[in-house]
């Protein structure tokens, strides 16, 4: 065997031999709590990141709004609250009363409850109406920019945060089902002022409340540097089992995502079972998965992200179909390293036109995804150098250039051997 590809030999079996080495204890123990320290903090992170792009973000808030007063269980709970609020806060049956011949005065209060089943329906229809959602969505708009005006103590709609009381007022919504329903202005007016006002938040809330948007306005962004900064720490003092570590740290990553998918379903259960009132179920179980839709786009992406980082860690292990692929793939990356980054980039620019994550939508996550999958690439073309030195050609008279570490020093010792021979042999 030459010289040279004899030293290439070696110290790739040398690098394949350190890369081997057992982590100590004391050093395994510091690994993994940095492991489990930085899955703690991404499950506060998701959470964190749920409230402030669901709850405090106006886009979101007003495109679930529209998906509320789009769904016909939320249109029919709402037709339902709706005519439930005229009734309780006007005398339908005297406004029918003056409406009907004196002779059929008696027949108003069987009328009036006759009509209520029906004026639901009616209202249900009209709720399909835009001209209702429209209402409906700026009402919710306007409460909602209330409510973050109260969070952050700020004023706006001509809105003081002096007692913190926010509500969602839907009296104009009600007003405006009893002018379809053909009652009198006048009857409509005596409405009180605080008819179909639902109340968000009170003022013993507001301490909290302020402190908590604070929080999470600050922690969002510091939480995930945190959790990549940690499971990064712990790759890089996972010398000799740094492949593991990425496994691991991909499970973790992977289970937390899927937590956060099953304790979103088994929450929304909990509410619809044990809070909702009779007959709003239905409604209640759809508001949750819209406005709880942002966890679980959040808690698929985790999954997928830990997914693929597990997946990478298993190719670049020592099992025989990674040993197979990397065989395969060794010429191409280690002689051809402009066709490996254009197909590279080619497929991540596809996967930003997809966007199918939160992270492919944003200038930092592609930045951060866009390193982090250079930095694979980096770490595959020096692995397939180390184990295949020679990918492209083959030495003359020696072992196929393609083989591993593990081959080539197995293919070295039938030459040795016959080299020994020839030189003990008599001349």
């Amino acid at each position: 065997m030459p010289p040279q590809a004899l030293r290439q030999n070696t110290a790739a079996v040398g690098a394949s031999s350190a890369a081997a080495a057992p982590l100590s204890r004391k050093r395994r123990i510091i690994v993994w709590t940095l492991i489990v320290l930085a899955t703690v903090l991404l499950l506060v992170s998701i959470l964190t990141t749920f409230v402030k792009r669901q709850m405090l973000d106006n886009g979101a808030w007003n495109r679930a709004t529209a998906q509320i007063i789009q769904d016909p269980k939320v249109q029919t709970a709402l037709a339902t609250y709706t005519v439930n609020q005229l009734y309780a806060n006007v005398d339908v049956a005297k406004a029918l009363e003056q409406r009907l011949p004196s002779n059929l005065d008696a027949l108003a209060p069987t009328l009036a409850g006759a009509l209520q089943q029906p004026a639901t329906q009616g209202v249900k229809l009209a709720l399909e109406r835009p001209k209702i959602q429209q209402l409906f969505i700026r009402v919710s708009a306007v409460a909602h920019q209330k409510l973050i005006n109260v969070l952050e103590n700020k004023t706006g709609y001509g809105i003081a945060t002096g007692n913190g009381v926010v509500t969602l007022n839907l009296h104009e919504l009600v007003v405006e089902v009893g002018t379809e329903l053909g009652i009198s202005s006048s009857t409509l007016a005596k409405l009180p002022g605080d008819a179909g006002t639902l109340t968000l938040m009170r003022s013993d809330q507001l301490s909290a409340a302020q402190t908590g948007v604070q929080a999470v306005r600050v922690a969002t962004v510091w939480l995930l540097v945190a959790v990549l900064a940690l499971y990064g720490l712990a790759i890089y003092l996972a010398r000799g089992a740094r492949r593991a570590t990425l496994r691991n740290a991909g499970i973790a990553f992977a289970l937390v995502g899927l937590l956060c998918l099953v304790l979103r379903r088994l929450l929304g259960n909990y509410i619809v079972n044990s809070l909702a009132s009779p007959g709003y179920q239905p409604a209640t179980h759809r508001l949750w998965l819209i406005g709880t839709s942002v966890l679980g786009q959040i808690g698929a992406a985790v999954l997928l992200y830990g997914v693929i980082a597990a997946l990478a860690a298993v190719f670049a292990g020592p099992t025989h179909v990674a040993t197979s692929l990397r065989r395969r793939l060794a010429p191409v990356l280690n002689e051809q390293q402009g066709f490996v980054w254009a197909g590279v980039g080619f497929i991540f620019l596809l996967a930003i036109f997809w966007g199918g994550t939160h992270a492919l939508r944003t200038w930092w996550g592609i930045l951060l995804l866009g390193g982090l999958i250079a930095l694979g690439v980096v770490a595959l073309r020096r692995q397939t150098l180390q184990e295949f030195p020679a990918a492209a050609t083959a030495p003359a008279g020696g072992a196929p250039a393609s083989s591993s570490p593990d081959e080539l020093a197995r293919s070295q010792k039938p030459q040795e051997e016959g080299e020994g021979a020839k030189r003990s042999a008599p001349t």
